[in-house]
């Protein structure tokens, strides 16, 4: 396969994986690009590259930049934004974990803990089936949160050895 199909093939399925993290399939197939080019691109560079508009460019550049995986970088003698990509693939996948804690799992949370108590008469079979399961619920995603919290803050070498300790 030659280079220009490889690379048309891992944006497109890149970009269907985007939607699995939480983002719309142009920001993924922007950030593909970004991680495979060698140098820094233009906005114009991934306007022509990806055959999208200018402000479809500049929202999903803009987007991944919010999300920290992708950053800004200046050429000398130019006037033009170039930018580049996280090519740390372990520091990518981190990354997403952390953006999907903060924009999923923390709003669930503060939801959960305003909901887990509800007034009334703890007899009350509907007190009771309602506070049972918002505290069930919350114990769940309380566990996930920490697990995120623990791969986030993990070294990679950890986490793989860990993984494979698991696999056996």
């Amino acid at each position: 396969m030659k280079l220009p199909e490889a690379k048309d093939k891992f944006m497109q399925a890149w970009g269907t994986l985007g939607s699995s993290w939480g983002i719309n399939r142009t920001m993924a197939q922007v950030h593909a690009l970004l991680l495979i080019s060698p140098d820094p691109l233009s906005a114009e560079d991934i306007m022509e590259e990806l055959k999208i508009s200018r402000g479809n460019a500049n929202m999903n550049v803009r987007a991944l930049i919010d999300w920290g995986l992708v950053s800004k970088t200046f050429k000398s003698g130019e006037r033009k934004e170039f930018f580049s990509a996280e090519k740390d693939i372990w520091k990518v996948a981190t990354q997403v974990m952390k953006e999907r804690r903060k924009r999923e799992l923390e709003p669930v949370l503060k939801l959960l803990h305003e909901l887990s108590n509800v007034e009334g008469d703890k007899k009350d079979k509907n007190i009771k089936a309602f506070n049972d399961s918002i505290n069930g619920i919350k114990g769940v995603v309380s566990k996930a949160d920490k697990t995120i919290e623990t791969i986030i803050k993990a070294d990679e070498s950890w986490f793989v050895g860990s993984f494979l300790k698991l696999m056996k």
